[in-house]
């Protein structure tokens, strides 16, 4: 997987080269990573990449010549690798990204991502070199490096050897369209008493998966039941389900034997949900 990054400060990146998962699959050649400056493909004295926008209003924006020489340098680096790489670029009118969108994205031979800054990128640009525009929520950054950074995060730690256990992806929330359960670790019990689920100590290694797949229904119905809304229920989860329909908002029984996906995505009477951090999209 190569990606190129085109950004006025490439200097951001460098923790990714340094440190964690990323860093590790730079390091074995899982991944290729390579920066480009808007600013080196300027013409003039004063390497001018944004100007005021036409119409007026606050802001300034980045101007398209510097971008698209930019973005046509990386297409023909990444071609001399062998790579066919496709052009994102890092918005907040983007598509909100998903973890299948990850998978799709991972299983592309590279990415020329374009990270924004300002009051955003002349129109133009976008018409004639980006396929793609994508978001990471629904909230405002200083510009658009964090988010490829966290683009390039989710991409890699899916690649064959990114990580020190290859389960370790496929075990994390949304893989399967729905969160993570609960995890714990040593001492067995905390000095408040809060003691480790027995299941969990049993070795009965089907109750275990048992308790587990039921714990991230129960945590994906009470954090985000849009993830249920689309999703084809077998007989064990829907029967879940049901009883935590029963079991959070009694209902008489005409109610409770009708239950439909519907009604199990809808927050139990009295019951407020916790705020999602996917509530909050954008960058710049």
């Amino acid at each position: 997987m190569r990606f190129d990054v085109i950004s006025l400060f490439p200097e951001q990146f460098r923790i990714l080269t340094q440190e964690g998962v990323v860093a590790r699959a730079l390091g074995r050649g899982i991944a290729t990573l390579r920066l480009w400056n808007p600013r080196d493909f300027t013409h003039d004295p004063h390497r001018t990449v944004d100007d005021r926008p036409y119409g007026g209003g606050p802001g300034m924006v980045m101007k398209a010549p510097p971008l698209h020489d930019a973005i046509r340098a990386a297409r023909v680096a990444a071609e001399a690798a062998g790579c066919r790489s496709r052009v994102a670029y890092l918005s907040p009118q983007g598509r909100p990204l998903s973890q299948a969108d990850i998978g799709r994205i991972a299983d592309a031979d590279g990415w020329i991502l374009l990270a924004g800054r300002y009051e955003g990128v002349d129109e133009r640009l976008l018409e004639a070199d980006v396929d793609e525009e994508w978001s990471i929520g629904d909230y405002v950054l200083s510009g658009g490096e964090l988010p490829a950074m966290v683009v390039m995060d989710a991409v890699i730690r899916l690649l064959p050897g990114a990580l020190g256990h290859a389960g370790s992806a496929l075990a994390d929330s949304h893989m399967d369209g729905l969160l993570d359960c609960p995890h714990y670790t040593r001492p067995e019990t905390l000095d408040d008493g809060r003691r480790v689920p027995g299941v969990l100590l049993s070795g009965d290694h089907a109750a275990i998966a048992r308790w587990r797949k039921r714990q991230a229904l129960e945590r994906t119905w009470q954090r985000r039941p849009d993830l249920l809304a689309g999703r084809d229920l077998s007989k064990d989860e829907q029967a879940v389900l049901d009883a935590l329909e029963a079991g959070a908002a009694p209902r008489d029984s005409a109610e409770t034997s009708g239950a439909t996906v519907r009604q199990l995505t809808q927050p139990p009477d009295g019951v407020e949900r916790p705020e999602s951090s996917d509530q909050h999209r954008s960058q710049d």
